[in-house]
């Protein structure tokens, strides 16, 4: 079950790998200057989680306009992030969570996934410049989309 709204979101630093290096990527850097959506996904180079990021990929602007930063984040290794974005043209942070601290932090931990082990839910989070969660949801099924809509609305508020 993923944290409640309302809650403090839990801070992480999560790796994440681009043509200019590997980097840091860290929640509590936009506290004070902007809202973050945190899209949690289960795997990389996997049907839905491609539609996925490349559907919000095609729509960044519209988190942009509403002053928004999206994180996606999954359990691969930063380097397999890397190849699939490249593959695909996704041009949203992509972080890593191969230890799954963060997605057990959330509450989104599966314990298995079709025998491949735990992964991420699919889940959607929208995370105040105050660093506390506006909008959280997990999907009931992997193979579902968050509401994309009531995330937007989230962070028009």
């Amino acid at each position: 079950m993923p944290i409640a709204v309302g809650s403090q979101a839990p801070d992480f630093t999560l790796k994440s790998k681009s043509a200019s290096g590997v980097a840091d990527v860290k929640l509590s850097s936009n506290f004070g200057k902007k809202d973050t959506v945190l899209l949690f996904f289960p795997l990389a180079f996997t049907g839905v989680c491609t539609t996925e990021m490349c559907d919000v990929t095609a729509g960044l602007s519209a988190y942009s306009s509403l002053g928004a930063d999206v994180i996606g984040i999954s359990v691969d290794s930063p380097f397999a992030q890397e190849a699939w974005a490249k593959q695909h043209n996704i041009g949203i942070t992509l972080a890593s969570d191969l230890n799954k601290t963060t997605a057990k932090a959330y509450g989104v931990l599966l314990d298995d996934l079709l025998g491949f082990g735990s992964t991420s839910a699919r889940a959607a989070f929208v995370v105040g410049k105050d660093g506390t969660v506006k909008y959280a949801e997990q999907t009931a099924t992997p193979k579902d989309l968050p509401n994309f809509a009531a995330v937007k609305a989230a962070l028009a508020k």
